[in-house]
């Protein structure tokens, strides 16, 4: 997984669509050459040519008029691969099968507003953030955590009275060095994965399977925490400065992930241009309070206000102060985010991506520093109905607008500041998919670039958590310190491994020291934490994580045991020549579109009358597409294979395999560039249906069926989807091939 920062930057680090299919290796190559030439004396028809076929398969353009109408209006028609053929077999003109075009749907046109037309593959590199909309929009989580951070940090030390506040400014002081030392740790990160160094990439390259599955699980509760923490702290800013919504934080709270979920489905540049304001807003806000009651204290010489304090319920310990410092520590979370998000960036995306870094760990530091300063020289400390931040506000500026202007920045950045978690939680479900340790729907890219299953899922999990805990920010608090410390630990270890097997690197001390320092401080957090913070709900988030282990090793597995099962296997030869019958007379096929009358339209009562035309959907040449491509094969019917390729390199890749296997059967190849499969399958048996409306269509799906049934979730259901788009159409007939798997 290893790059040189100094080469492939224009790559956007995503895989291209042809990536996502497995290719074959030779030895499933050779088997599949065998089975080619085994099929002409077993199977009982084979049409080799167009010719042989009751319609032309160039259709051209497709048609979308007949689909328009049900759930799938939706559907982008695509064009084919190989250009239509203007004319027919014997060089006359062929006339156009596609009618007009059906304007869109009522439910196109919504979702079109939405989220925005559909964007091709080509696009992904412009798909990218300049540094300044990236700071924003990935430093959102770091940077509004000066909103509720400093506050955990006092909230603790208070319950020790002015004992305990006196080493609010030391264990500031230590936090802002742990936040440099990450900091600098993970430009180090950056610098050796410049295509995306999040911490599963780092702690499974490095360390292994399973310290990357522990800090993949450490993300994503992390992911899922700042969600719920951001909406919580956001909502708890506007109750500040307007009581009355108190009630209604829970539909707040949903309401906001509703706006994320669609600004997040309208792709990676657009959600930036959204979320960016905001963050630039809540800077101002922020800086212009720490400086003014800066100022203020300097005309006291920072003598600090004597704060009302309740009565002490603890002594200062040491378990105090740790818990202290691992609540302040919440401040560092979404260090990582530019980490994870380096193929985000604009090229040179490595270089973009560690001078962003630079700027929000600057800002961070200073931010912190300077509202636990302020709050200490204003005597402001947590408690009533009001944040710490907007007591500040008001002792500093007054009920004015310059109040509501902080509460109104401090609320919209917290909000959005979830928007991080958006960029990133996706990108690691992916990563998982992508190595079967999470269902492979979540490698799908969406009509606008994003990776639309991991952004549905982290809003579904992040609302049903905002729920379950009420919006309460402090009840949150303590599950999230210990997933985001495990993955800074365990990504920071796997670097010190990476420089240490790099001896001929330059500068790999320097850089392993910062690594190491950094790997040090945020064990000792993670610790912290998990001791300090077990009781008060850190156990959920570190049995979360084991059941995510657990749950992402049985996942794999099931991956394992489907692919070793629709592997093409030598004993797949030996099964065919046992079982198969000898080959049998190929039926005479001459002159059969002009036998029997027309049928009407499904006025078919005898069998002469039916016409048939069967379509077998390949989207890989394993065991499973070879059985449905055998079943349909035996029906002795006119046959023609589909293929629906993301693009021209998978689909040249394709054409080679099913010359390997001896190009049997006629083969049409149809480029969907939107990544799309059932909206240009949908289509082009539309249009085949409308080029012969008297001809029964049989779509031969491969189905997976495993053995037990919640397995079903890790796989696609595609013959449901496209029975309910077709079922407008007459005479189209859908069949699943059924492929067990143990």
């Amino acid at each position: 997984m290893n790059a040189s920062c100094q080469g492939g930057d224009e790559d956007p680090g995503l895989p291209r669509p042809s990536q996502l299919l497995p290719p074959l290796d030779p030895e499933q190559l050779d088997v599949l050459a065998e089975l080619g030439r085994r099929w002409p004396r077993l199977a009982p028809y084979r049409p080799r040519t167009y010719e042989s076929l009751p319609v032309d398969p160039d259709l051209g353009e497709f048609r979308r008029a007949e689909v328009g109408r049900g759930p799938f209006g939706r559907l982008a028609p695509v064009g084919p691969l190989a250009p239509p053929r203007t004319e027919d077999r014997e060089g006359e003109e062929t006339t156009d099968a596609s009618p007009e075009k059906a304007g869109p749907t009522p439910l196109h046109r919504a979702r079109r507003l939405l989220l925005g037309a559909p964007l091709r593959t080509t696009t992904l590199a412009h798909e990218s953030m300049r540094k300044l909309v990236a700071l924003p929009v990935l430093a959102a989580d770091a940077l509004s955590s000066v909103a509720y951070g400093p506050e955990a940090l006092l909230a603790v030390l208070v319950l020790a009275g002015s004992a305990g506040l006196a080493w609010a400014l030391p264990i500031a002081a230590t936090i802002a060095f742990l936040m440099l030392a990450v900091g600098a740790s993970y430009r180090q990160t950056i610098r050796a994965y410049p295509h995306g160094g999040g911490s599963y990439i780092v702690a499974s390259d490095n360390l292994g399977r399973m310290p990357g599955l522990l800090a993949a699980g450490g993300l994503l509760i992390d992911y899922v925490l700042t969600v719920a923490v951001s909406l919580s702290a956001g909502i708890a800013a506007v109750t500040s400065a307007l009581p009355a919504l108190r009630p209604a934080v829970v539909p707040l709270g949903l309401a906001t992930v509703a706006v994320l979920l669609l600004g997040n489905l309208r792709g990676v540049r657009q959600a930036g241009m959204i979320f960016a304001a905001p963050t630039y807003a809540f800077l101002i806000a922020v800086v212009a309070l720490v400086v003014s009651s800066l100022v203020d204290a300097a005309h006291r010489d920072f003598v600090p206000v004597p704060p009302t304090l309740p009565h002490a319920t603890e002594g200062v310990s040491i378990l105090l102060v740790m818990r202290a410092f691992a609540s302040g520590s919440t401040a560092m979370t979404g260090i990582e985010a530019i980490s994870n998000a380096v193929p985000a960036f604009r090229p040179v995306r490595w270089r973009n991506a560690r001078t962003t870094l630079t700027w929000m760990i600057g800002l961070l530091i200073a931010l912190f520093a300077g509202v636990v300063a302020s709050a200490h020289f204003s005597g402001v400390v947590p408690g009533g109905n009001q944040t710490i931040l907007s007591h500040m506000a008001r002792l500093t500026f007054g009920p004015g607008f310059l109040y509501g202007y902080t509460q109104a920045a401090t609320a919209a950045v917290l909000l959005l500041a979830a928007n991080t978690a958006y960029n990133d939680c996706p990108r690691v479900l992916h990563l998982l998919a992508r190595d079967d340790h999470a269902p492979h729907l979540f490698q799908r890219q969406g009509d606008r670039l994003a990776f639309n299953n991991g952004i549905t899922a982290l809003s579904v999990t992040a609302a049903l958590v905002f729920v379950a805990f009420d919006g309460q920010t402090a009840a949150l608090i303590p599950l999230y310190a210990v997933g985001v410390f495990l993955a800074f630990t365990l990504s920071q270890a796997g670097m010190v491994v990476h420089w240490h097997r790099r001896r001929t690197e330059p500068h790999r001390r320097k850089n392993l020291l910062f690594n190491a320092t950094g790997c040090v401080l945020s064990g000792l957090v993670l610790v912290t934490a998990a001791v300090t913070k077990f009781l008060e709900g850190a156990w959920v988030a570190l049995l979360a994580i084991a059941a995510f282990v657990v749950l992402a090793t049985r996942v794999r597995g099931h991956y394992a045991r489907v692919r070793a099962a629709l592997r093409l296997r030598p004993q797949a030869v030996t099964h065919v020549d046992a079982r198969l019958p000898a080959a049998r007379a190929e039926p005479e096929r001459e002159g059969a579109r002009e036998e029997g009358p027309a049928c009407r339209d499904e006025e078919e009562e005898t069998p002469q009358q039916v016409r048939h035309l069967t379509v077998v959907a390949l989207a890989v040449l394993d065991l499973s597409g070879l059985r449905a491509l055998a079943y349909a094969a035996s029906l002795g019917q006119p046959l023609l294979a589909l293929h629906i390729s993301p693009d021209e390199e998978e689909a040249d890749r394709f054409r080679e395999y099913w010359e390997r296997w001896g190009d049997h059967v006629p083969l049409h190849v149809v480029l969907s560039p939107y990544r799309a499969l059932i909206a240009p399958l949908v289509h082009y048996i539309a249009t085949l249906h409308a080029q012969r409306p008297e001809l029964t269509i049989t779509v031969v799906l491969p189905e997976i069926v495993p053995r037990h049934p919640h397995h079903r979730l890790l796989h696609s259901h595609d013959a449901a989807r496209l029975r309910r788009a077709l079922r407008p159409l007459p005479k189209i007939v859908i069949t699943e091939v059924p492929f067990h798997v143990p």
